[in-house]
């Protein structure tokens, strides 16, 4: 019973000392809300960490915060504060200024052993039950973008990273190295290339020096007025675009290969009736960046540069492209000499891929 008193009694003088004194006991807590989101799981791989925890307690000013890596891991000599951001409340929010050393309210970050880096809190506490994001290696971006990461462990398993310090609060967070964390993916996009004309038939029926004559796939006569002849269409997936090239002789008599109506040729020209002529232009819709190649381009103004045996480049795109639509026209005017005749010309286009 006596000692049963005293003991009542020191307890009583004990909290009458505390109370008077004004000593306040502190009790760390367990940090929550850990994580650590790495860059690279692979074994002795180079990668960035950002942490992230909630310190019940919060941080004091002047207090330390200790990332601590188990003895497989490395910090690179060459690892300063310029690795590292500070953000409080938020990823991105409010990046606290960083240094070797903590002054005023900037922090300070030095590398203190091969496994672990130190912080120093500057003057200004952190509240109790804020959220803190810390973001190691080439990801820290605030004052600085990173040069250097934490290299992995040696061996494949599950890893503790220990976050302590002489802040109130402290934890650990675990994470797993494998042996490779990079999934090889392969697929193939087939190459396409589609190219069409409408008619492979046109005509410019009787041919007469007092006037023009345009060639149709619907009139066997020809036309007096300038009209569509037939369309080329392409479309392709290559990323470089398409060509489109014509090759093939002028209108040619069938009974003297000598007698040719004269190709109009490289510099595109108007319709001039009673001088020989024979040339093609074209006007383009649809796709996307197909362009026209001169002599073919000016609308109303003809040309044709090509011959039986070389070809001449009549449309290009640089991109892949959905179909692109060409209407062509084409010219035929004689001189009152040219030589009587059936004539005839088969000019070939071809649509190639720039994959």
């Amino acid at each position: 019973m006596v000692n049963s008193k005293y003991k009542i009694i020191s307890k009583i003088i004990a909290g009458v000392l505390i109370s008077v004194l004004g000593v306040e006991i502190a009790f760390s807590a367990a940090l929550t809300g850990m994580s650590d989101t790495m860059s690279s799981a692979k074994v002795s791989t180079a990668s960035n960490h950002s942490f992230q925890f909630t310190t019940p307690t919060g941080i004091g000013a002047g207090s330390t915060t200790i990332i601590a890596f188990p003895s497989e891991f490395e910090i690179p000599t060459g690892f300063t504060f310029a690795d590292v951001d500070i953000n409080v409340g938020g990823p991105y929010n409010a990046s606290a200024t960083l240094a070797a050393a903590p002054s005023g309210a900037t922090w300070g970050v030095a590398r203190t052993s091969s496994t672990t880096l130190t912080i120093t809190n500057g003057s200004g506490a952190v509240a109790p039950a804020s959220t803190v994001y810390i973001r190691l290696g080439t990801n820290a971006i605030s004052q600085s973008t990173g040069s250097f990461q934490v290299i992995n462990a040696t061996t494949t398993g599950s890893k503790s990273i220990g976050i302590a310090g002489n802040m109130s609060d402290n934890g650990t967070t675990t994470v797993n190295i494998i042996n490779n964390d990079t999934v090889q993916i392969s697929a193939v996009v087939l190459q396409a290339l589609t190219f069409s004309i409408s008619s492979n038939a046109i005509a410019f029926g009787n041919l007469d020096s007092g006037s023009a004559k345009y060639a149709s796939s619907t009139n066997e006569s020809g036309d007096t007025v300038d009209t569509v002849a037939h369309t080329l269409s392409v479309s392709t997936n290559a990323t470089a675009g398409y060509s489109i090239t014509v090759q093939g002789q002028t209108l040619t008599s069938q009974q003297n290969a000598n007698d040719t109506i004269s190709a109009i040729g490289a510099i595109p020209a108007t319709s001039s009736a009673g001088t020989e002529q024979f040339g093609i232009y074209a006007t383009k819709s649809g796709g996307v960046n197909g362009t026209i190649t001169a002599p073919y381009v000016t609308a109303s103004s003809f040309g044709y540069n090509g011959t039986a045996t070389t070809s001449a480049l009549f449309a290009s795109g640089s991109t892949p492209t959905n179909t692109e639509t060409y209407s062509l026209h084409y010219l035929a005017n004689i001189a009152i000499l040219t030589e009587a005749g059936t004539y005839s010309a088969n000019l070939v286009y071809v649509g190639t891929a720039n994959f």
